[in-house]
């Protein structure tokens, strides 16, 4: 065996044994800022500003107001995971956005334009945001190197409709160039003085009312979605190879880029394995859906025609695991920050540490 690959097996499997401890180095009470990125299922408002100010973006240093009415209807998991980890939230995630739109670009009407991207928009503006100083001196994000953690978020648009789900990618652009910008976005953070990252991979898409086979409880056809075509059980189970594709190259490509090609030096990463966790709560409902009606995990709480109108909504939101179509309900999104919190503590058996 060449010295090289023996040198890159040794450190894979020292990692390995070191990730089956619980992770020491991951202490909650450290933690005193949260970044997040991401799409809808992170957002907050920012949006909603775009849409207000004719597509222009939020000034540097924009105090953001706390969403009280997200994709979940109610607070986004983002802002679960704040209050339950006590702190303070800095949340560039927009609805709609995928990781870069030099990939797959997704044109909003309502701004004319394509969906603020990650590359594009939110990693700038945070950077912007990190290095402005207010009139009187002091920094508008007071977060340092050793107490701030990112988040990223992301893929739920990128393979999904009008993306890679329906070929509608930039020419010659896969899914590996997707986890490339999710890598590439790290980079920068890093270069911003980033240490401390949570990568959450991508949800279980196949299961959601939008893509889920009729056996599923999938829709014909959505509001985000309305000319699906008439094959819902080959929409449903390609959703499905390209999530567990994607998921599994994050699981390899993460131990590789830190411990074997030491990317980030110094830096921590974990592997939230979000997937796994809402699968679980699909599978066991009682486990985590707590409302007074029966415990639903296929249907939805707001319930609309293709056109977005006729909506109906459901009592008893606790009882369900999705708000609509597309997106996780306000208890699902309590799960996510809870466990999420779980991770930041060094001990969550739905991550991986690397470091």
């Amino acid at each position: 065996m060449r010295l090289s690959s023996l040198h890159t097996l040794l450190a894979l499997n020292f990692a390995l044994l070191a990730n089956a401890q619980k992770n020491s180095t991951w202490n909650l009470n450290n933690f005193n800022n949260l970044v997040t990125f991401g799409d809808s299922y992170t957002d907050e408002n920012r949006l909603a500003y775009f849409i207000n100010h004719n597509g222009s973006a939020p000034p540097v240093a924009w105090q953001q107001p706390i969403g009280l009415n997200t994709a979940t209807g109610g607070l986004s998991w983002a802002r679960y995971a704040s209050i339950y980890s006590n702190t303070t939230l800095y949340n560039y995630a927009v609805s709609g956005a995928v990781c870069s739109n030099l990939i797959t670009p997704r044109y909003f009407a309502a701004i004319n334009a394509p969906f603020p991207s990650i590359q594009q928009y939110e990693l700038p503006a945070f950077l912007a945001d990190s290095a402005y100083v207010t009139a009187n001196g002091t920094k508008f994000f007071a977060g340092t190197t050793s107490d701030t953690v990112y988040a990223i978020w992301i893929g739920t648009n990128d393979l999904g409709n009008d993306a890679f789900l329906t070929d509608s990618q930039v020419p010659n652009k896969t899914l590996v160039d997707y986890v490339d910008c999710v890598s590439s976005t790290l980079d920068s953070l890093y270069a911003n003085g980033a240490r401390t990252f949570v990568l959450l991979n991508l949800a279980p898409l196949n299961l959601l009312p939008q893509y889920a086979t009729p056996e599923n409880g999938g829709y014909a056809a959505t509001k985000f979605f309305p000319d699906k075509g008439p094959n819902a059980t080959e929409i449903s189970y390609r959703m499905a190879s390209s999530v567990a594709t994607t998921n599994a190259i994050f699981a390899y490509k993460t131990p590789f880029d830190v411990v074997v090609a030491r990317r980030w030096p110094g830096a921590r990463v974990a592997n939230f394995d979000v997937n796994a966790l809402m699968t679980d709560i699909w599978h066991n409902p009682a486990a985590y859906l707590n409302g007074s009606a029966p415990l639903n995990v296929t249907g939805v709480i707001d319930l609309c025609d293709v056109t977005g109108s006729n909506c109906t909504v459901k009592a008893d939101k606790d009882s369900y695991m999705w708000y609509d179509e597309l997106h996780p309900s306000e208890q699902t999104s309590r799960v996510i920050a809870r466990e999420f919190v779980g991770v930041l503590s060094g001990g969550s058996k739905w991550a991986k540490y690397w470091a």
